[in-house]
């Protein structure tokens, strides 16, 4: 396959890994879903973007996540035609986003208890806390980027704190993770999408390494943490083995707070914009607002633009037939747009009826929504009520390289002042 020469339905992929498209990849997935289903040229490969054919999947019995079942080598990305890391190579095959039930069953349950809605209100009053010593340090600089003084220390610093991992560990914790997180992009023909396979085993294997010495120290001295109480789900008879110990909270690392950074500077980039300012000024009085403005914020442009599943069965929907050991790659942000579904979908309006996909359907429906979410309210209501007179320095600002994962990679914003906490 030429790069010249595209097979019949890979145009549209390759316009989707152009970095170009990271600032806005929203007229590409309603040229793709006015296409309806298509396959990526030759290969088992059915490129779904509905809101309907989406949902139908997420749901479907027969649409699983386990490797194995698929009918072409997979790596851990959603599209994998070029060789690199193998599943087994990288972290998270042990762990409940690449198992189906039971194992997948048996791990959510064993980790859910972490994040109740009630367990997660609970953390409100530490969440403020960081949010707000965030914003204190940015006072003191006079300079803020809500990238990298807020999105991104406020997730992290909670995940570390939840699983018992310490804090000053956090730069090779982010290295890995970064790294880590690129393995979800799909990869083109021509090898481009992803970094070094080489870098991406490298950071894995350490970060294996890391957990398995925090597991270590964990089982001498226990303390007050999930990883701790992961450990002892282990040694009770729960057939919670060493490796999905270890899988687990490289997962929870990696999800806990990578999404998270998304979905607070994609809200806050929105909120900022000409047209949208208003929203801002009201959430700035009335905190509650936050709950739609983040529901809106994950319809309009949510942190995980698209996620694969794969066909156990045959599956029959409305224009495409999927086989047995088809790959699925579902456009959860195009679907997110689907006019069928959304009334004018490309205006950001908080007061819509919300159905949106991004936190998925079915058993595999994200675990730490209720934190995610929690995560950005803080975030956003603290900003709206402290900051006064922000603008941004630059729009659109640099994004990163990630697929799957969309954000901004910096957000500066200039400002006339921050207010104290109160």
């Amino acid at each position: 396959m030429s790069a010249t020469t595209p097979a019949p339905g890979t145009g549209f992929f390759a316009q989707l890994l152009d970095p170009a498209q990271r600032v806005d990849p929203y007229p590409l997935y309603a040229r793709i879903r006015e296409q309806g289903p298509v396959r990526l040229g030759d290969l088992p490969v059915a490129v779904l973007s509905t809101h309907r054919d989406c949902a139908t999947i997420l749901r479907h019995k027969s649409a699983v996540v386990e490797r194995h079942h698929a009918s072409i080598p997979l790596g851990p990305t959603p599209v994998h035609d070029l060789a690199g890391p193998s599943a087994d190579e990288l972290s998270g095959t042990a762990s409940m986003l690449f198992r189906d039930a039971p194992d997948h069953t048996r791990l959510r349950r064993l980790v859910a208890k972490a994040f109740t809605p009630a367990v997660v209100r609970g953390l409100e009053p530490r969440i403020t806390e960081i949010a707000d010593a965030a914003l204190d340090r940015a006072t003191e600089r006079g300079n803020i980027d809500l990238v990298e003084d807020l999105a991104y220390p406020l997730p992290i610093t909670v995940i570390c704190e939840l699983l018992g991992v310490p804090l000053e560990d956090e730069p090779r914790l982010r290295r890995w993770s970064m790294l880590l997180a690129r393995a979800l992009d799909p990869v083109s023909a021509t090898g481009t999408g992803r970094p070094d396979p080489a870098d991406m085993v490298t950071a894995n294997n350490e970060l294996h390494d890391y957990f398995e010495q925090l597991v270590r120290v964990r089982r001498t001295c226990p303390g007050d943490d999930l990883l701790s109480a992961l450990i002892v789900a282990e040694e009770s008879g729960d057939a919670l083995t060493r490796d999905e110990v270890i899988s687990t909270c490289a997962l929870l690392l990696i999800a806990g707070h990578e999404t998270t950074v998304n979905l607070i500077a994609n809200t806050a980039l929105t909120l900022l914009r000409p047209g949208h300012r208003h929203h801002l000024s009201i959430l700035r009085t009335a905190p509650a607002f936050s709950a739609s403005v983040i529901e809106e914020s994950l319809r309009y442009d949510p942190p995980v633009q698209l996620v694969p599943r794969i066909a156990r069965e045959p599956i029959e929907l409305p224009g495409i037939d999927i086989a047995a050991g088809d790959l699925v790659v579902l456009l959860l942000a195009a679907a997110n747009r689907d006019p069928a579904v959304f009334a004018d979908p490309d205006r950001f309006d908080p007061a819509r009826d919300n159905r949106h996909l991004a936190f998925g359907l079915g058993q595999h429906f994200c675990l730490g929504a209720p934190l995610a979410r929690l995560e950005a309210s803080v975030a956003l209501t603290r900003f709206a009520h402290r900051v006064h007179d922000p603008h941004l320095a630059c729009d659109p600002p640099p994004y990163r390289e990630h697929v799957t994962l969309r954000g901004p990679a910096k957000l500066p914003v200039n400002f006339a002042s921050i207010r104290t906490p109160g």
